[in-house]
């Protein structure tokens, strides 16, 4: 299943440059890519092979679940069809309440380009397709320029800054940007 990232846009707005792909076992060679020290530096540097091969795992089990838990995507460009990078929503309990969350990497020669606002765009559609939370958020590090400016631009509204801990054990001051997934 593609997302709808893919599917023709309305006159008025340009066709995405991206579709979404379910994540699957073939896709642990993109996390590799994405481990790039220049993309985890906001979030405590890169992983071994045994914390990406986990990951991966993860998101193979999270792409597979059909109970609405959430997906991971492969980020794939709509001309030429080359992986730039990954994105995907998924649940967590945040300030007593179940909210999906999101998060997103693109490949270090494809960035600036907008691809990562058309693919949170399009994961939010999947995200609302689910029809089980109302809100998506997003928690970029407040350092992280790029990433906040993605939130701003698909739709999102800030809500102030939290504490987070990523990886575990790393303090991270990060936004918290939201998006009501019934509009």
């Amino acid at each position: 299943m593609e997302s709808a990232a893919s599917s023709p846009s309305p006159p008025d707005r340009p066709a995405s440059p991206v579709r979404i792909v379910p994540w699957s076992d073939g896709d642990l060679e993109l996390l590799r890519r994405a481990n790039a020290p220049e993309l985890m530096d906001h979030l405590g540097g890169p992983e071994s092979e045994e914390q990406l091969t986990a990951r991966h795992d993860r998101y193979v089990a999270l792409s597979a679940d059909r109970t609405g838990k959430g997906r991971m995507f492969r980020i794939v460009l709509a001309a030429g069809g080359e992986d730039v990078g990954t994105i995907g929503f998924w649940e967590r309990t945040w300030q007593g309440r179940e909210v999906y969350e999101t998060g997103w990497a693109v490949l270090s020669g494809f960035q600036g380009l907008g691809i990562a606002t058309a693919a949170t765009v399009a994961v939010a559609a999947e995200a609302r397709a689910e029809h089980k939370h109302r809100y998506l958020h997003a928690y970029p590090s407040v350092e992280n320029g790029a990433s906040n400016a993605v939130c701003r631009k698909a739709g999102f509204t800030p809500q102030g800054t939290c504490e987070l801990e990523y990886p575990p054990g790393n303090p991270l001051l990060s936004n918290d940007w939201r998006l009501d997934l019934r509009t």
